[in-house]
């Protein structure tokens, strides 16, 4: 929007464009014109237009009210505009001709940050894999850890806020991935062939899979990379970009600030720098003179503090002075010392601050380049012509040669020379036909008097023909382009008029060269010259604009140089020319006023002035477009006249504003670029180091204070700066300290103090997992700093010690009440009607109370692995070694302790309505204990030792019971027990664990009925039965029921006892010696039993062969078996002295075993006397042998009479085969059996040896004899069957009772006539017959 009394020649065609293109951003934007009121200046635009629109209002007081405060509103937001780009244009300076700073190439690269959105969608991917939708190939150690890292990491509320700081990138969640799944691979079996180096690689590999999802690697590679080139470097319109973006500059307003500014102008750029350090070094003499000084802290600091600006203005121009006069340029700049008074130099005046015509010699490039030749006709077309080129005192060229019909060349020649005003002479030649001819014909030629100025492209010159050129009108066509040296900043001919130089008025060629960047010479040339005929050195000398001089003819635009005592009057030919003079000179002559053309003078007073400036340059045009937008007094400003301190604190504020909010985890850090500008910043403009860090600190702690994450590191370094520098240490040189930069040091320490210990008592939460990597440690040495007095005197370690320790036990509470009321929220949303009396009134109930501890314990522990995995870093360095802060280990555990106490409070009230009787709260104890008991600073440590006083009764009077109770349950069991066999659980199966759902804990065995004279109320235990999930696996009968329930319950509670893993190791050996001896002595009470049963059960059987071994025979010794393999494990002591214990019981088993084998022996010698004495009446000499004998001889005449005594031998190998076969099948010691064959065989053979020996003198009678030898032929082979070895077999008693047989059958086959086939001799008709 234009201003109201803008003239009409304002709306030229550019700027009307452009008026309406900025109409609608600018609504608010005023622009004053250099001759408007200051009170013009400061009236808003919007304000005149909205009062006219206003609508009524009923209240004229709160109307007014309302329309002061948007004005005031309006004020602000102007002012604040224009402070913004008032900054900004010191900002573009800076950016365009830094000499003092560079962009940084060492600084960390700051990863990209992760947003809401990303985690989310970093969740659904983690998700979709453990739900099984992604077609990653993964085993089920990798889904397990991923399962973990989902649950404790991804979903934890400490990653959110961490996400919600802006602190946390993808390089964070790959890491705790990767420290996670660390230990998982090391704890891993080995395995042949396939190294965990692997693992971990392929594991990593799979997590990137996932983390990636469908996303192509390829684009997040080049994402990756385009972002981190524009965080190492950025250019220069990237560098004014981002602080448009800081500063709120539109674009429209940076194009019009550039252009006037004149920023890509180099010359404009180190002249305002030189400006500016005048400016510097007036003021400091000014400040000097008026003692307006800061307020330091010691009066001896003012003199230092001039000094100090001086000092730093000189370092200033040593900087700029060692800028080459254009970037990239050959030429440097000569080391001058700059003089303030400076003397006009004459032709042989000079002296240590003067410059001589040989300083000032330039050195110029020339490239001549001829085309061809216009009106050459007398010559023969076929003739050759050719053309020469130099430069007067230089070498000649040759062009090649062509014919006179097509006289062209496009040759090119290059030349150096030291002339400003050289003399380029071309001839054309032809060669000569005659024979006698020494030389070829010049036909014309030309010269040339070039300078930088002249047109590059070619032009028609006409010739200067020689007489022997017949050809007037020859032309020739060429180009000569004259280069402009680097230190060649204006060049032209001027009319000059001097007191002490050009004391004629007359034109010349005047150039003015850079010397240095203090350093400038006016010089004038004459032509075919390389020093000047005269020079001015300017340093001193004011330039401006003039009116026409009286009595001076020649020239049309004037205007002087003006030094007291000396004026130099210059004029041009057009008003550009003296326009870009002056520029020149003002440049040179780094003075504080700015001429002012007397065309934009007129333009502002007059209307119709239009054109008066058409011969004004393009940079005239751009300044006054800016002074219409207003930007003028942005642009002239002088930069000394402001508060730069208060400037740079704002800057650095927004910029850091725009840090946070991009899209990279900086933690606080600049990005290069923004350091780079905000360090040129602060030389240019002299601001203090401690004010910048100090703002810098307080921005941070604001920050922080917000939520924002910052790098302690970052924090350390700003802070050590600022310490160095009020105790004395002048890290930047300045040895002054104000009292302002005191007391806000001392306000920064305390909220940094405030902040570091908040920190540290939060540190779960302000460094989540142990992110960012080395925050912590950094935190730690920070504090350390900022504890110190001063910047000699180290703070005593206790001292620290003692802050971070009361921290931590702050921290203790804080993270036991959050996972505290983790633990509620989960216990009431487990609850579905909150509403509901029972329920509510269950949360009460000791089972609930206790269900809630130990949540509270997995919580607990799982808080403590946490601070060891992922916050114990602070006390070793990153190679492993211990850190300065290895004491950090130590409060560590004091945290841990203080952290478990508050628990212990929770857990001993839950323990406390604990039912005496009831046993659920020892998975409490395995669950800390397993964690604790690993630990080694935690292990019997307080808390450690508290809760082993606290279940050390509760184990004692549980094994009391225990034995009390079993003892009493082997009583009445083998008084009510049948004697059947049970399926084994304990013997068969030793090595495979039982389920268990909850905590992978055994539960413990319950006690059975009451035991007497106890008054509690004890639950029954139930009776052993086999798990149907076991009868797959194993399918075997075995012992009773009774004794199988007292190897189950004593390896029950043997595991259970072990189990606890009981960290104190006298109690431990108490523990175990006690079990060691019950055990002993519940089997001694079992194995006693059993045999006494086994003898009465024995007892009660019948003698004849009718008997038959019952079931519950083979179980008691089964049970006996169970007993020997049950006592090697549970009754089995470590200590040597003491293995009389397990010797005594296998003694006992031994010994039973032996004697129930003898009883069982003595069964079947009874029964065996009993067949004997069946055949004994068949003695010879008795009256029932005679009788018998009589009686089947005649009955045998009229029937069939069966073989006599045929059913008594068959009716004792049916007994024998039958009990040979249950043992075999039934008893489960092989050794047992064969023992009990080898007694029964040998007890029966010299039982039948015996009888036999008995009968010595007598003749067998045949039936006797039949019986026997069946008996004997059976018995030898059904026990040879058996595994009976053949020396047992074959014994002496053996032989003599064959032998026996086998005469008694010869004698009997003699006197009877036959055996009817039965014989001792084996057959096969007797195979078959047993078959």
């Amino acid at each position: 929007m234009l201003d109201p009394s803008s003239s009409e020649e304002e709306s030229d065609g550019i700027v009307e464009e452009e008026s309406k293109e900025a109409l609608a951003p600018q609504a608010s934007f005023s622009r004053v014109s250099p001759n408007r009121s200051s009170e013009s200046s400061d009236r808003l635009q919007p304000s005149s237009r909205g009062s006219s629109a206003r609508p009524a209002s009923p209240s004229p007081t709160a109307a007014g009210e309302q329309e002061k405060e948007d004005a005031e509103r309006l004020q602000r937001e102007e002012e604040e505009r224009k402070r913004k780009l008032q900054l900004y244009v010191f900002v573009m300076r800076c950016v365009a001709y830094p000499f003092n700073a560079k962009q940084p190439t060492d600084m960390a690269r700051r990863q990209l940050k992760i947003t809401k959105q990303q985690l989310q969608t970093t969740k659904d991917r983690f998700e979709s894999f453990l739900k099984g939708d992604t077609q990653i190939v993964a085993d089920e150690a990798f889904i397990n850890a991923v399962q973990s890292y989902y649950e404790v990491f991804l979903k934890s509320d400490r990653v959110a806020k961490m996400v919600q700081t802006g602190g946390f990138s993808a390089v964070d969640c790959r890491e705790v991935f990767k420290r996670h799944i660390e230990k998982r691979v090391r704890s891993l079996p080995e395995i042949d062939g396939l190294s965990k180096e692997t693992v971990l690689s392929s594991w990593m590999a799979k997590f990137d899979t996932i983390y990636r999802g469908d996303e192509d690697p390829r684009k997040a590679q080049q994402r990756m990379t385009a972002s981190a080139a524009s965080e190492l470097i950025l250019s220069k319109d990237q560098l004014y970009e981002m602080f448009q973006q800081i500063l709120g500059i539109k674009k429209f307003e940076h194009q019009l600030l550039y252009q006037a500014c004149q920023l890509d102008n180099l010359d404009e750029q180190a002249a305002q720098i030189r400006r500016e350090l005048d400016g510097r070094l007036q003021m400091a003499d000014q400040i000097a003179r008026a003692a307006k000084f800061p307020k330091f802290v010691s009066k001896e600091m003012e003199a230092m503090y001039i000094e100090e600006l001086k000092s730093s203005v000189n370092q200033l121009m040593a900087n700029l002075e060692s800028m080459p006069v254009s970037k990239g340029g050959e030429f440097k700049l000569q080391k001058l010392k700059r003089g303030h008074n400076t003397s006009i130099i004459d032709m042989g005046q000079e002296d240590e601050n003067q410059l001589s015509k040989s300083d000032v010699v330039l050195s110029f490039t020339l490239e001549v380049v001829i085309m061809e030749v216009q009106g050459l006709k007398s010559l023969a077309p076929n003739r050759i012509v050719y053309c020469t080129m130099e430069v007067e005192g230089g070498e000649k060229l040759q062009t090649d040669q062509a014919e006179a019909s097509k006289p062209t060349w496009g040759t090119q020649g290059d030349f150096t020379t030291t002339h400003p005003l050289p003399a380029v002479k071309v001839k054309l030649f032809t060669e000569s036909t005659g024979v006698l001819a020494l030389e070829d014909k010049e036909l014309g030629r030309v010269v040339l008097h070039p300078t930088p100025n002249s047109p590059k492209q070619s032009e028609l010159h006409k010739m200067t023909v020689t007489k022997a050129c017949p050809d007037q009108d020859l032309k020739i066509k060429l180009a000569v382009r004259m280069d402009k040296p680097q230190n060649m900043k204006a060049c032209g001919y001027l009319w000059a008029f001097g007191k002490n130089v050009w004391k004629r008025w007359k034109k010349r060629f005047f150039v003015l060269v850079q010397v240095s960047q203090y350093t400038f010479a006016m010089c004038s040339y004459r032509e075919k010259k390389s020093e000047p005929q005269e020079l001015l050195q300017l340093d001193g000398y004011t330039v401006d604009y003039t009116d026409p001089q009286p009595g001076l003819d020649g020239g049309r635009a004037f205007f002087n140089a003006v030094k007291e005592g000396d004026t130099v009057i210059f004029a041009s030919d057009d008003e550009q020319d003296r326009i870009l003079w002056v520029q020149a000179m003002y440049r040179a002559t780094g003075q504080s006023h700015k001429p002012v053309p007397p065309t934009q003078v007129q333009k502002l007073n007059s209307k119709g002035g239009a054109s008066a400036q058409m011969d004004a340059p393009i940079s005239q045009f751009y300044a006054d477009r800016a002074q219409k937008h207003g930007m003028d007094e942005f642009i002239s400003a002088n930069p000394c006249s402001f508060d730069h301190a208060s400037l740079f604190e704002m800057v650095q504020r927004l910029t850091l504003d725009h840090r946070l909010n991009d899209n990279f985890a900086c933690l606080g850090w600049f990005s290069p670029g923004q350091v780079f500008v905000l360090d040129e910043y602060c030389a240019r403009n002299g601001v203090r180091g401690c004010h910048r860090h100090l703002c810098y600190l307080g921005d941070l702690l604001e920050r922080a204070d917000a939520g924002n994450m910052v790098d302690p590191t970052l924090l350390h370094y700003s802070f050590a700066f600022c310490a160095s520098h009020v105790h004395g240490n002048r890290p930047d040189g300045l040895g002054t300290v104000t009292v302002e930069e005191k007391e806000r040091f001392e306000e920064i320490k305390e909220r940094l103090r405030v902040l570091l210990e908040n920190q540290i008592t939060n540190f779960r939460y302000c460094f989540p997992f142990g992110r960012p990597e080395g925050a912590l440690k950094a935190t730690l040495s920070l504090l350390e700093r900022v504890l110190m007095k001063d910047i000699v005197t180290p703070v005593p370690q206790e001292d620290v010690k003692g802050v971070i320790r009361k921290c931590l036990e702050q921290a203790a509470q804080i993270n036991y009440q959050r996972i505290t009321d983790y633990a509620r929220v989960e216990v009431e949303k487990s609850l579905k009607d909150q509403r509901d009396p029972e329920n509510v009134a269950n949360l009460a109930t000791p089972a609930k109370k206790l269900e809630h501890v130990i949540r509270l314990a997995e919580l607990v522990i799982e808080v403590l692995q946490q601070n060891q995995d992922h916050h114990a870093e602070a006390a070793v360095t990153s190679t492993g070694d211990q850190s300065a802060f290895a004491w950090w280990s130590d409060l560590m555990v004091e945290h841990a302790e203080h952290f478990l106490s508050l628990y212990g409070v929770d857990m001993d009230a839950a323990l406390e309505i604990q039912s005496p009787e009831s046993w659920d709260s020892f998975p409490l104890f395995q669950l800390l204990n397993d964690f604790l008991r690993t630990d080694y600073h935690l292990c019997n440590g307080k808390f450690h030792k508290h809760l082993q006083d606290l279940y050390a009764p509760l184990v004692v009077r549980y094994v009391d019971l225990m034995e009390s109770s079993i003892s009493q349950s082997i009583h009445r069991g083998f008084e009510r027990e049948s004697w059947e066999p049970v399926k084994s659980l304990t013997s068969n199966l030793p090595n495979v664990n039982l389920p268990n759902v909850n905590l992978q804990i055994p539960k413990v065995p319950n006690l059975p009925v009451p035991v007497a004279g106890l008054s509690v109320n004890l639950p029954q235990m139930p009776s052993f039965s086999t798990p149907s999930w076991m009868a797959a696996i194993y399918d075997s009968d075995n012992g009773s029921g009774t004794s199988e329930d007292l190897f189950w319950k004593l390896d029950a509670l043997q595991t259970f006892i072990r189990d606890l893993h009981w960290p104190e190791e006298e109690f431990a050996k108490h523990l175990d010696n006690r079990m060691k001896l019950m055990s002993s002595d519940m089997i001694e009470s079992c194995v006693k039993r059993t045999r006494a049963a086994f003898e009465s059960k024995l007892a009660k059987s019948s003698r004849s062969t009718d008997f038959r071994i019952p079931l519950s025979l083979c179980t008691m010794f089964n049970v006996m078996v169970d007993a020997k393999d049950q006592s090697a494990k549970l009754c089995a002591m470590e200590m040597g002295q003491e293995k009389q214990y397990h010797s005594k019981i296998d003694d006992l088993i031994e010994e039973s075993v032996k004697d129930m084998i003898t009883l069982l022996v003595a069964k079947f010698v009874a029964i065996l006397e009993s067949v004997l004495a069946k055949i004994s009446r068949y003695d010879e000499g008795t009256l029932f042998s005679s009788f018998l004998s009589f009686t089947v001889k005649a009955a045998s005449k009229y029937v069939d009479v069966p073989k006599p005594g045929m059913d008594v031998a068959d009716g004792y190998v049916t007994f024998v085969r039958h009990s040979q076969d249950i043992l075999r099948d039934k008893v489960n010691e092989e050794v047992y059996i064969e023992r009990l064959f080898d007694q029964w065989y040998t007890a029966t053979m010299n039982l039948l040896g015996t009888w036999l020996t008995d009968r010595m003198d007598q003749q067998l009678h045949v039936y006797q004899l039949k019986i026997l030898i069946r008996i004997v032929k059976k018995k030898y082979r059904d026990f040879r069957l058996q595994g009976v070895l053949d020396s047992t077999l074959n014994s002496k008693m053996y032989d003599t009772v064959r032998n026996r047989l086998t005469l008694e059958e010869a004698t009997a086959s003699v006197r009877e006539g036959g055996m009817q086939g039965i014989s001792m001799k084996d057959s096969d008709e007797e195979d078959k017959e047993d078959d």
